[in-house]
């Protein structure tokens, strides 16, 4: 399978479609059939991304990589998919949990801010917003748990429950997290202004 980058950008991901023919796609992609798996990755690809590449402090090459790796791990584990949540809901757990596991592999230091040095080169400006740009940068910087229990709860919509089974933490530290990335993140934006 070779991940294609998605039209969207920067842009936030597009809502899921919900697809009657989707529930058809995955039960022939879980038994073997390639076309039907290329179908459902088009049809989700840009919201996983879209997902991981916050996750990933917005640095495009790690978001691809890893959106390339969670879709190896849906076709793996595909035929394990019990039906349980809509195929979407599954593959996009799967997928933020593939960029979970990569925070955690590269030793997430939680008060390691990265230096405006290392984050990646801007490719396309999706709104040619200056404040987007700024919100990103200053997103990209939060150290990496913070950034991810920030991307969750505010950006993904993600409940204090959820975020701390997940990364494997109490409620009141996801809590304790989310409030110092938005303290860091309005000192950062305060001054750069």
């Amino acid at each position: 399978m070779i991940a294609a980058s998605p039209t969207s950008g920067n842009a936030p991901p597009p809502t899921p479609v919900v697809d009657v023919g989707d529930s058809d796609d995955v039960q022939a992609a879980a038994a073997g059939d390639r076309l039907a798996f290329q179908r459902l990755y088009r049809q989700h690809v840009d919201r996983i991304y879209g997902a991981i590449y916050r996750l990933a402090g917005y640095d495009h090459a790690r978001a691809e990589d890893l959106t390339q790796e969670a879709f190896v791990r849906c076709w793996q584990k595909l035929a394990g998919f019990r039906h349980e949540s809509a195929f979407g809901t599954w593959l996009y757990r799967l997928a933020v949990n593939v960029a979970l596991m990569d925070i955690r592999s590269r030793g997430a230091d939680p008060v390691h801010m990265m230096d405006e040095d290392n984050l990646p080169d801007r490719g396309e400006t999706p709104f040619c917003a200056a404040e987007r740009d700024e919100l990103e940068r200053a997103i990209a910087k939060l150290p990496p748990r913070a950034r991810a229990v920030l991307v969750l709860h505010d950006v993904e919509g993600w409940r204090h429950e959820e975020i701390g089974e997940e990364l494997g933490m109490a409620i009141g530290s996801s809590k304790a997290q989310l409030h110092r990335a938005r303290g860091l993140l309005r000192k950062a934006l305060g001054e750069s202004s």
